[in-house]
């Protein structure tokens, strides 16, 4: 540091304030935050929101005008198999804090590029059926889709997933980066097929999604002798301990691969998580991936023709330390920012 090197830095920044910031993508996710001059909003204040969102529960009474991504709440844990409580992790998501509004890696700033709300929590008919739980989810998804609005969910156990897909999938079956630690294609148990264990054979079997434009990344754990379908139907499996073999770029570039230029639908199960990082889940499997790889792959894929995602599986009554809604909101963000760069291209 030289006195000329002070001087110049004196001379530019003594008198501004926290707000004043000349890059441009740094200046557009100012934009965001600050108001009156250096004054944020307090991220405590006012209710929550996913992603701290703008809140209108009535977007669907008004046709979803005027908007791109829309943020939903699917609090439905009827399909567990074990430990419930994922009916709460959209509330407990929309309590987290100061999930962007910027995202260093891609450099984007999706809520000052899209027009994005938080559209409240799918409206059902009884908590107590499941198989009419996954009929309102798919009719109120399908209205999303229509409208030409890009769907991301926040459940919720994982059985979401197969309604969600069939709206999403509804025209033309659609590939899928799925990170989870069970494949999830499961068969009929105990009369249901809508159980979390199996909502992505129900959706190869409807037509609403492609086996073989899909890769299930981070597969572990007992329940492998379940998850025969995936590779008889086509499917790309990646377990836990490939990813570390493989490296993250060689994972990265084997989902590009798979999914390829059609549209694709991403789903995060956060017990794809080490429960280290994520013990608020209700089926943990030990020997997980780090949330830093994870973030890694997300962002791999930016440019893909992201159609929709999801965020399933947290259940914030086995985590006092909040850790894992934290986790789960980050890798929503990252699906943002993934639905952002679609809607860049569509315009």
């Amino acid at each position: 540091m030289t006195p000329d090197k002070l001087a110049a830095l004196r001379a530019r920044y003594t008198a501004t304030g926290g707000a004043d910031i000349d890059d441009p993508d740094f200046r557009k996710a100012a934009s965001l935050q600050f108001s009156d001059g250096d004054r944020r909003k307090w991220p405590f204040s006012d209710p929550a929101t996913l992603l701290d969102a703008p809140f209108r529960p009535t977007a669907a009474d008004e046709g979803f005008a005027d908007l791109d991504v829309a943020l939903v709440g699917v609090p439905m844990d009827l399909g567990v198999t074990n430990r419930a409580g994922a009916r709460l992790g959209p509330r407990a998501v929309r309590a987290v804090e100061r999930i962007g509004p910027y995202e260093h890696v891609l450099r984007q700033t999706p809520m000052f590029d899209c027009r994005v709300l938080d559209i409240g929590d799918v409206p059902f008919r009884s908590r107590f059926d499941l198989a009419g739980c996954h009929a309102d989810i798919e009719a109120f998804f399908a209205r999303i889709v229509a409208a030409g609005v890009i769907p991301l969910a926040v459940g919720g156990d994982h059985s979401i997933s197969r309604a969600i897909l069939a709206a999403v999938g509804r025209e033309r079956p659609v590939g899928m980066v799925h990170i989870d630690a069970h494949c999830d294609t499961g068969g009929v148990y105990e009369g249901s097929k809508f159980h979390h264990g199996g909502p992505f054979r129900q959706a190869v079997l409807e037509g609403t999604l492609d086996p073989e434009r899909t890769i299930q990344i981070g597969i572990r754990g007992g329940a492998e002798y379940l998850w025969e379908f995936s590779t008889v139907s086509g499917m790309t499996v990646i377990h836990a301990e490939e990813v570390t073999e493989m490296g993250i770029a060689a994972v990265i570039a084997k989902a590009r691969a798979v999914v390829g230029d059609g549209p694709t639908y991403v789903s995060f199960d956060v017990d794809s998580l080490d429960p280290a990082f994520a013990p608020g889940t209700g089926t943990p499997e030990v020997g997980g991936l780090m949330p830093r790889e994870v973030l890694a792959i997300l962002r791999g894929l930016a440019g893909i023709d992201f159609v929709g995602g999801d965020v399933v599986e947290v259940a914030p009554q086995y985590d006092a330390t909040s850790n894992t809604a934290q986790a789960a909101a980050q890798v929503l963000f990252e699906q943002l920012c993934l639905a952002g760069r679609t809607i860049a291209r569509r315009r």
